[in-house]
């Protein structure tokens, strides 16, 4: 919303909260030289269904979390409950109003898609060593930022 509208409290309570986000680590030299959490959090949620403000999200976290990685490392997520174990991330998608997927291989090297609700999002981004030592690592959060940008 530009300055010079005019804003119910409402609307200029929800524009000042959703945009932000805060956090502290033990070590304050762990993430020297890098951002720990994501710099920009994706716009506003204002006409965007759950999945969609959900997945920006995640875009911004698994981008941040490669940022991170050496060129022998892959990013991966381990899922808390049940036996889903660690998916290497391969593709990553939303279907609105409110369901998120995750695609990509287990550790086994099996095809393995995740379709997860909102409410029920919990993910652990991991370091996995790479599959291929001979090819460059994938970087999977560039392709989705770059997508999203698209459209």
């Amino acid at each position: 919303m530009a300055d010079d509208q005019i804003a119910t409290t409402a609307q200029a309570v929800e524009a000042d909260a959703l945009p932000k986000m805060h956090e502290v680590h033990a070590d304050p030299d762990s993430c020297a030289g890098l951002e720990c959490a994501p710099k920009d959090v994706a716009g506003s949620a204002d006409g965007k269904s759950p999945a969609r403000w959900a997945y920006e999200r995640l875009i911004l976290y698994i981008q941040n979390f490669e940022d991170q990685l050496d060129a022998t490392q892959e990013v991966a997520m381990g899922f808390t409950g049940g036996d889903a174990g660690v998916l290497k991330i391969e593709g990553m998608g939303y279907f609105d109003p409110d369901i998120i997927t995750f695609y990509g291989s287990d550790s086994m090297g099996i095809k393995t898609q995740l379709v997860q609700h909102v409410s029920q999002l919990s993910v652990m981004l991991r370091a996995l060593p790479k599959t291929d030592e001979t090819a460059p690592p994938t970087r999977i959060g560039f392709r989705l930022a770059a997508d999203l940008e698209q459209g």
